[in-house]
């Protein structure tokens, strides 16, 4: 039995500090945890929207998927027949700390070809239209000024479309890091489909967007 006189009494406010200390860090950890903030992007092919922002310095994590539809839980082959309404999108994972939502805008505008409607690069359809799914006013609003912008800038109407976000349903675990997991049928994708090209064609120097953030 503990006697408040025992050798051991000093102990008693050194573990109360450790205790506290304990809880504080675990605070933390749970804060730091729900400070992670999620943009949604369709760009043409996910598998390139995830090799494009996965190097970009505060992006957490990327995942393809379908959002932009009215079908729940579809799957790639009714989303690519183009029957749901779903564009090929992906989420991303990102810190707020280290990077904005404008400077995410700026390297997904960098990614695709802002001009052209209902596609990209050599994908055609609407599952491959360009769009940003924002989630509230001030997404909104920087996405629209952006778009501006860049109507402005180039003298010419910007296709991308800018919606509402509602759901996003992960794509089939074969497309996850498909750049990666199966990088040689996507090194020759990507080159076939000339997307690099015509990012160069129409963003120059600025191709890629990664010159901002990085």
């Amino acid at each position: 039995m503990f006697h408040p006189g025992s050798r051991f009494a000093p102990l008693m406010p050194l573990c109360a500090a450790l205790l506290l200390i304990s809880a504080v860090s675990h605070a933390a950890d749970q804060e730091s945890k729900t400070e992670t903030q999620e943009a949604y992007f369709a760009g043409g092919c996910f598998w390139c929207m995830e090799e494009a922002f996965d190097p970009v310095e505060g992006v957490i994590s990327t995942t393809s998927g379908y959002t932009g539809g009215d079908v729940d839980n579809p799957t790639y082959e009714q989303v690519s027949a183009g029957d749901t309404g779903h564009a090929e999108a992906v989420k991303i994972e990102y810190d707020p700390t280290q990077i904005d939502y404008a400077e995410l805008l700026h390297v997904y505008w960098r990614n695709i070809d802002p001009f052209a409607e209902n596609r990209q690069f050599c994908d055609a359809g609407s599952p491959y239209r360009s769009a940003i799914f924002y989630r509230n006013e001030e997404e909104r609003e920087l996405a629209e000024a952006t778009r501006d912008e860049l109507a402005e800038r180039f003298g010419s109407e910007i296709a991308t479309e800018i919606e509402p976000f509602e759901t996003f349903y992960p794509a089939e675990e074969y497309h996850q890091n498909y750049y990666q997991t199966n990088a040689m049928r996507y090194r020759f994708y990507k080159s076939a489909c000339g997307r690099k090209e015509r990012l160069e064609e129409v963003w120059g120097e600025e191709a890629g967007g990664l010159e901002k953030t990085g």
